[in-house]
């Protein structure tokens, strides 16, 4: 087999190197386009990482300021409720009725402390022990003097309380 002698007529001579140079010519093109959509693609991908980084750094700082809020607030708790407890009810054989409205009575006495910091009520516990203390409560035509037994200071402020028949 021969190759036809394209050579000698200038018509195919003009087409192949038409098609060569606008071979070339779209390469170039091509690698120009691909190298501008790189270099964008690039730009944007540094400035994602510069602004992950830079939302790392203000989390993490977040992060440690509510740790030390947290910390903070560990020591400013309130009081948010009262339990209040009986050790010697079945020694005065008061009914449930009756230990319910003396407990209510020093729930009474104590609301003015709701959304008081802990630390300061714990302070002051003197006073609010003489202010329980020094109250007499009257039942069924009988008073009743109330001793603080044991106190515990949280969100719920737990009294537990002694009965004793005044008369």
């Amino acid at each position: 087999m021969r190759v036809p002698p394209f050579y000698q007529k200038p018509g195919w001579q003009r087409f192949f190197a038409g098609v060569a140079v606008g071979a070339l010519i779209s390469w170039f093109v091509f690698l120009y386009q691909f190298g501008v959509l790189q270099e964008k693609q690039l730009q944007l991908l540094t400035t994602q990482q510069s602004e992950i980084k830079d939302l790392q750094d203000r989390n993490n700082t977040l992060i440690e300021d509510a740790k030390k809020l947290n910390e903070s607030n560990k020591n400013k708790l309130k009081i948010q409720d009262f339990k209040v407890e009986f050790i010697n009810q079945k020694k005065h054989d008061l009914g449930t009725l009756n230990l319910h409205i003396l407990s209510d009575a020093v729930i009474k006495d104590l609301n003015h402390l709701i959304g008081k910091d802990i630390e300061s009520v714990s302070i002051n516990k003197e006073l609010l022990r003489k202010a329980i203390e020094n109250k007499q409560y009257t039942l069924d035509d009988k008073n009743y003097k109330l001793q603080i037994y044991a106190i515990y200071f949280d969100t719920t402020l737990e009294i537990t309380l002694n009965i004793q028949l005044v008369k």
